[in-house]
């Protein structure tokens, strides 16, 4: 995994919902495609865009191999997808994806969202503040519901993060007005999931530990906690990822 990463954490979530012993490695951010091909991983098929095209960064990583990735025994498992379907089937109980069909069908629906929109919208919300305030944002995201941000180091935030997201995910100044008023309604779309019993009931799904990683990386933005006040997202966010103490 990449420190910081709200997809990383995802597969974590997973492992300790299962009791799975695991050992957590952390390699360096942006070399970690060629770090995770050179251990064996791919890219589990997956096709990332942005704003309906694929950024240089996009298509490197790609075609090389991306985090989180699990390795068991020989096995090796890349994307959230595959690691929640593997743990599912290595260690049924308790589940991540329920035995029901119409139930499973509404969280894997659920789960492909938060992992083709929810995720790149959070990731370039937290991106475009990075770009437009490098210093700032570096000190903010020393610690946090991830913890630091990608790197150890608030220099290397400084100089690293604004152009490694603005570059990769499109997260220039320019966008950061139009992924602002995006978030109301995808927090509306994560309360109607709430209230219809799809995320945030007594037993968790692989959905719940998709989004609730997705919104905790927006809430290293001071200026979007109003957007979350009174809402379920927020409990959900609180419940699986509190603030640290």
């Amino acid at each position: 995994m990449i420190p910081g990463s709200h997809g990383s954490r995802t597969a974590i979530l997973m492992l300790e919902h299962k009791g799975v012993p695991y050992r957590r490695v952390d390699v360096l951010t942006g070399a970690h495609p060629i770090v995770a091909r050179l251990h064996g991983f791919g890219t589990g098929g997956q096709t990332r865009h942005v704003d309906g095209r694929r950024t240089r960064g996009l298509r490197l990583g790609d075609r090389l191999a991306t985090v989180p990735a699990l390795a068991a025994g020989d096995e090796r498992i890349s994307t959230n997808h595959g690691i929640a379907r593997f743990l599912d089937e290595r260690h049924p109980d308790p589940p991540l994806l329920p035995s029901d069909p119409d139930e499973r069908a509404a969280v894997e629906d659920a789960e492909r969202w938060a992992n083709e929109t929810l995720q790149m919208v959070t990731r370039r919300i937290l991106g475009v503040a990075f770009v437009r305030d490098p210093r700032g944002f570096s000190r903010s995201t020393a610690d946090g519901r991830h913890g630091y941000m990608l790197y150890r180091s608030e220099r290397a935030r400084r100089l690293i993060v604004p152009r490694l997201l603005g570059g990769t995910f499109a997260a220039g100044r320019s966008a950061e007005a139009g992924l602002l008023a995006e978030l109301p309604a995808l927090l509306d779309r994560v309360d109607a999931l709430i209230a219809d019993g799809v995320i945030g009931g007594e037993q968790l799904n692989a959905a719940d530990f998709m989004v609730a990683p997705c919104l905790a990386l927006t809430l290293y933005r001071p200026d979007v906690k109003p957007m979350f006040e009174g809402r379920p997202a927020l409990e959900l966010v609180d419940r699986l990822l509190p603030e640290p103490s």
